[in-house]
């Protein structure tokens, strides 16, 4: 999806024109991949812009920080007042944040104790992830020839770039074979994620989606969905899925920041359920989209408001 450009990006403290965000061939995240990162909504709501989720994407990147040894300079606190003058500061109501953690320039060695670690926040408008249909006409999916990676291979809980080398090869099968998307098992033959999408399931009744063990990044829009559900009064069971229980399951959704609550109409072309957005997946949509949007009270405290700018800002 084709990426507009906006005023500033918030680099290591301060904010710095879009173009002149650049790093150089060598840095050690072009050479290695030791690159982290985050995506975060900012909705417009009745009362003026508000990020959704905020503190809990920024503490799932400084825990992946934490993982891969990456020294952070800046606060949690710090990083999401970085975020909110971002927003202010591009004059936007909506839109899609990426903070970044990167090795820089330095060694030329697989050790990266002698490279930087430098912070970027960018911002732009993004619209639905999957098409502007998809959420209530649902996506055609494949089940990717390739696996997720093993436990104690590469840590999945950390939202790495380099884990998205295999994300990259899932959709791009996915997408040269006539679907949408792609969704991996992991190294014991179980469902795990799509590219870059949890997945649930509904079968009589109940909201499946996979542990943690099965090699997911545990999502903040998945921990939504869980909530959602249990305050609806549905059972939601974290367990491994086989392979076969979607060809036969009543509802399939992906969740995530990007792809926000989307249907999942087919995989491998049987038909999911009837093969239109079934009723479980319209109400989780339809309460997540209240509470991001503002139309119902933030009873979860996930909205973080964007103060409208008094004066001049530069």
């Amino acid at each position: 999806m084709p990426v507009t450009k906006t005023p500033f990006i918030w680099n290591n403290g301060g904010f710095i024109p879009w173009d002149d965000a650049r790093i150089h061939v060598l840095s050690h995240v072009i050479n290695y991949g030791s690159g982290l990162f985050e995506g975060i909504r900012c909705y417009a709501t009745p009362h003026g812009p508000a990020i959704f989720r905020l503190p809990d994407h920024l503490q799932r990147l400084l825990h992946s920080a934490k993982i891969y040894r990456m020294e952070m300079r800046f606060s949690r606190s710090q990083l999401e007042q970085a975020c909110i003058e971002l927003i202010q500061r591009n004059n936007m109501q909506s839109a899609y944040l990426r903070p970044i953690v990167l090795r820089g320039e330095g060694g030329m060695g697989v050790l990266p104790t002698d490279n930087p670690v430098d912070v970027y926040i960018a911002a732009w408008e993004w619209g639905r992830y999957l098409g502007p249909e998809a959420q209530e006409k649902g996506v055609d999916v494949c089940i990717s020839s390739w696996r997720r990676f093993a436990p104690g291979a590469v840590p999945a809980m950390a939202k790495a770039a380099s884990n998205y080398m295999n994300s990259q090869l899932i959709k791009m099968e996915a997408v040269a074979n006539g679907f949408v998307e792609g969704i991996a098992l992991d190294a014991s033959g179980f469902v795990s994620e799509g590219s870059g999408e949890n997945v649930f399931m509904v079968r009589e009744g109940i909201l499946y989606t996979p542990p943690v063990s099965a090699s997911i990044l545990p999502g903040i829009t998945r921990d939504c969905v869980i909530t959602i559900a249990e305050s609806l009064g549905m059972q939601v069971r974290q367990e491994n899925i086989p392979r076969e229980a979607l060809y036969i399951a009543d509802e399939l959704f992906f969740t995530g920041t990007a792809v926000e609550v989307t249907a999942i109409r087919s995989v491998d072309h049987i038909p999911v359920g009837s093969g239109v957005r079934g009723p479980v997946t319209r109400a989780i949509q339809e309460r997540y989209f209240a509470i991001a949007q503002g139309q119902q009270p933030d009873a979860w405290n996930w909205r973080t408001a964007v103060p409208q700018l008094t004066g001049a800002i530069r």
